[in-house]
Formats: structure tokens, sequence, C-alpha cells
């Protein structure tokens, strides 16, 4: 039987998936770690609690917050 995968779900349970940061993460542990899933869904996940809950997004959503970025729309959030 095929696991549901929702939003807030235990990281521990996404066993079948390679989670990565980006290489700007600092070695304090401040990132966010993501991995692609089987349904072609991005999860998320803070890399601090790497066993708390991930957050999964539609690539399309992904595709819309990273163009944001790029755009400078979150500047003001990065002190």
């Amino acid at each position: 039987m095929a696991r549901t995968i929702r939003n807030g779900i235990s990281s521990e349970l996404l066993t079948d998936v390679a989670w990565r940061k980006s290489a700007y993460s600092g070695s304090m542990g401040n990132c966010v770690e993501v991995a692609s899933l089987r349904t072609g869904e991005i999860a998320m996940r803070n890399s601090r609690d790497p066993r708390g809950p991930a957050l999964v997004y539609t690539r399309a959503e992904i595709a819309a917050f990273l163009d944001g970025v790029k755009d400078g729309e979150f500047d003001d959030l990065a002190v």
C-alpha cells in the first residue's frame, strides 16, 4: 500500500529520499534540506531537526519561490 505524503510528515518516514542542502549553509546548522519525492513533489526540512516534520511542495510552488528569491523579493528577510 502506498504511503500518503502530507505536509508535516515526519522526516523519518521519508526513508527513500536523498536530502541535500546548499553549499552556502553554515556549519551551525542554519539551513534547510530538500529532497525529491517519488510523487514529483519536493520535501523540505530543518537541518537542525532531521527527525522533525517535512513540508511538501509541488514543483510549481518551489519554482515560484525560487523565482522570487532570484528577483530579490525576500532580501529583506536576510540579515
